[in-house]
C-alpha cells in the first residue's frame, strides 16, 4: 500500500471515530472517543506532509 493511500485512511478512520465520539458527547467517554479521532486525523494529515524518502 502507497504511503499516500495510507495517510488518508489514517485519517479517514479517524473521521468516523470523530463521528462516533461526537455522538456520544454527552458522556465523558464521548470526549475521549472524539479527542482520539481529531488526534488520529491530524497524524494522517500531517504525515502528507513529511517528505519522501527515495530508494
Amino acid at each position: 500500500m502507497k504511503s499516500t493511500s495510507t495517510s488518508w485512511l489514517v485519517a479517514g478512520t479517524g473521521a468516523l471515530v470523530s463521528a462516533l465520539g461526537w455522538r456520544m458527547l454527552p458522556k465523558k467517554t464521548g470526549a475521549g472517543i472524539l479527542g482520539f479521532g481529531l488526534a488520529q486525523v491530524a497524524l494522517g494529515l500531517a504525515d502528507r506532509l513529511r517528505p519522501q524518502v527515495r530508494q
